[in-house]
């Protein structure tokens, strides 16, 4: 890389950062990055799940208050992600390069079409709850609820070992669906269930697949990761939504065409 593409790769790392504490949408920043800079797909993939997690750390600390609460259904749901990202880490290890490339543009329009509707999801969310006459307060999980929400944090690792870009997005779609708390309280649950699916991921890389990391380049995500969880946790709710959501739009549809053109 020359010394630009090493800033780009930094400063994608800081706006993934910010993003994945506010929206949960970052790898689509780092990922066209670390693509346009001339990395191959799968190793674009694992050195960018190395690289964000320390910026995933900063993030759940920075919802700490949010937090408060919620230790125990937290307890619950991380096994789950835990086995959905060492489900999703060995398929992304296992299956061939080439069905990486072919699934992964199709996994980035998902991603985009979520980040574009979440608004709509939401709205809908709040109108049944108030036709239902519900509030935020803490509700008994049945056992049907509990499964279901296993079954979601399973899925949602499993998608984020394998692909890591909107994983927060699904979980905020699955998980306010079920539970009674409002976004921000979701948001908190979603950083620290990502920072275990990306942590765990990252280990298994490291331990299996250290020849296909470009340290350079997690180092420079990681960096800039570091202070954009910081940040996003901070400031980033007081940055207009929409903005955000364009701008990620934006850059997945810009990853969809430099993958398929690759």
């Amino acid at each position: 890389m020359t010394a630009w593409e090493m800033v780009a790769v930094a400063l994608a790392g800081l706006a993934a950062g910010s993003i994945n504490a506010v929206v949960g949408s970052g790898t689509l920043v780092t990922f066209p990055v670390l693509l346009a800079v001339g990395l191959p797909p799968v190793t674009a993939t694992i050195s960018n799940s190395l690289g964000l997690v320390p910026g995933n750390l900063t993030g759940a600390i920075g919802y700490r208050r949010e937090l408060a609460g919620q230790r125990r259904l937290l307890v619950r749901l991380m096994p789950a992600s835990v086995l959905g990202a060492l489900t999703g880490s060995f398929l992304l290890l296992h299956l061939p390069a080439s069905a990486f490339e072919a699934i992964v543009p199709g996994l980035v329009a998902l991603a985009v079409v979520l980040v574009a509707v979440q608004p709509l999801l939401q709205r809908r969310l709040a109108a049944r709850r108030a036709r239902a006459g519900t509030t935020d307060d803490d509700a008994p999980l049945g056992r049907g609820r509990l499964a279901a929400l296993f079954a979601g944090a399973y899925a949602t690792g499993t998608y984020g070992g394998y692909f890591a870009a909107s994983q927060g997005v699904l979980q905020i779609g699955i998980f306010g669906l079920l539970l009674r708390e409002p976004l921000q309280r979701l948001n908190a649950i979603k950083n620290v269930l990502t920072l275990g699916v990306n942590a765990v991921a990252a280990l298994a890389y490291v331990v299996v697949a250290t020849d296909r990391i470009d340290w350079r380049a997690a180092g420079l995500v990681a960096g800039g990761s570091l202070v954009g969880g910081f940040v996003g946790s901070t400031l980033g709710r007081r940055l207009p939504a929409p903005v955000l959501r364009t701008a990620i739009v934006l850059l997945g549809l810009v990853a969809i065409a430099v993958l398929v053109t690759r």
